[in-house]
């Protein structure tokens, strides 16, 4: 992609939020600097399971340039002021106040170019008593209250991917595209500041209005949603599970009618709306336990698709890898090719080009010597 081509973004990052939403801009076509310790992103390190290279560190660098700089080091800061004096956006996930104390305040920085737009990213944000703590994935998905939320009823769970660090990146990204978008209209550039811990509770919006302001008492419902019924996970004799969502009565409808053959539960009082098949959902995870297990999975699903009800299966990640929906993108690192899931957005129902993969300082020669000639 060549849309944000003209751009360049530099980036001070590590793990995964700050990453990500510079990969976002690497993906439209931006020039992204990635400056790494002289160890390299830890995130490189997290595991060598794409043929040597992280899996995290595959998915969220390709397209980008690495430089190795130690930012105590005055020669190496002075390169760092060099590319901002042309960069349009400026990334960093340090911990709070460190920017600021290796000389890169932002404030300042944008005092200096008026176009930049500099981007923080933290765990809990610059300001409040929360804002030194280290901060990672798991441990925000317990301070917000979404692991009270995630699991079965007996104890709670964790989201099985890093949900926290991609809702601080998606909002990052979102965020300087907004901000870009407003430059053209001011020439000003602007501040970011996006933690970890807002960008998920953001998301934590519906449980939090249910408990407020309608004084609920949200439980852990498993594979069930807590305010929709049926809408869950139900056993196929075959040992199969298969998930379904009722969103209206029409649905309820078709599904106690064509599904279930229990057409007098359309207007049984226990389930004749969906707050009360909510209250209800012991007797009705009965019926449908029972329905459902007289047939396999395959066969199940064949009625829901049929009767036009919402339906999934609950696959593996092997399934996923084979699922006919699942489409891919190649990557190339110094180790060879690498297949990656793609991208959710396509354009013009094309799937993007990835770029390579880059090794830790791999362009650290060809930048110095662009930026020391400044």
């Amino acid at each position: 992609m060549t849309d944000f081509s003209g751009l360049t973004v530099v980036s001070i990052e590590q793990a995964v939020a700050a990453p990500y939403a510079s990969g976002k801009m690497a993906d439209g076509g931006a020039r992204v600097i990635k400056i790494e310790r002289p160890e390299g992103d830890f995130a490189r390190l997290y595991d060598a399971d794409a043929k040597g290279f992280s899996s995290y560190f595959t998915w969220l660098n390709r397209g980008k340039e690495s430089i190795c700089l130690d930012l105590k080091a005055a020669d190496d800061l002075a390169l760092v002021h060099a590319m901002l004096a042309e960069a349009d956006v400026f990334i960093q996930n340090l911990m709070p106040g460190a920017i600021d104390r290796l000389g890169l305040s932002m404030a300042e920085l944008r005092e200096k170019h008026p176009r930049l737009i500099t981007v923080s990213i933290s765990g809990y944000g610059s300001s409040g008593e929360y804002s030194q703590m280290k901060a990672y994935d798991l441990l925000i998905q317990a301070e917000t209250g979404l692991a009270s939320l995630t699991g079965g009823p007996s104890e709670p769970g964790r989201v099985g991917v890093s949900i926290c660090d991609i809702a601080a990146g998606m909002t990052a990204f979102q965020a300087i595209l907004q901000a870009l978008i407003g430059r053209n209209k001011t020439g000003e550039g602007r501040h970011i500041e996006v933690s970890l811990f807002s960008a998920l509770a953001d998301w934590m919006n519906v449980p939090y209005v249910q408990r407020h302001y309608g004084g609920k008492t949200i439980s852990r419902p498993g594979l069930h949603h807590p305010t929709i019924a049926p809408y869950g996970v139900y056993p196929c004799g075959d040992g199969g599970l298969i998930l379904l969502s009722i969103q209206n009565e029409r649905e309820w409808q078709r599904l106690a009618c064509e599904v279930l053959m229990r057409p007098d539960m359309v207007t049984d009082d226990q389930f004749s709306s969906n707050i009360r098949r909510v209250e209800n959902r012991d007797a009705l995870n009965a019926i449908m336990h029972d329905v459902f297990g007289q047939d396999d999975r395959d066969a199940m699903a064949k009625k829901l698709n049929e009767a036009g009800i919402a339906y999934g299966r609950l696959n593996s990640v092997d399934d996923l890898i084979n699922h006919p929906q699942t489409q891919y993108i190649t990557t190339m690192t110094s180790q060879g090719e690498v297949k990656m899931i793609a991208p959710g957005a396509m354009f013009d129902g094309k799937p993007m080009v990835a770029d390579r993969i880059p090794d830790l300082g791999e362009h650290s020669d060809a930048i110095r010597a662009e930026f020391s000639e400044k």
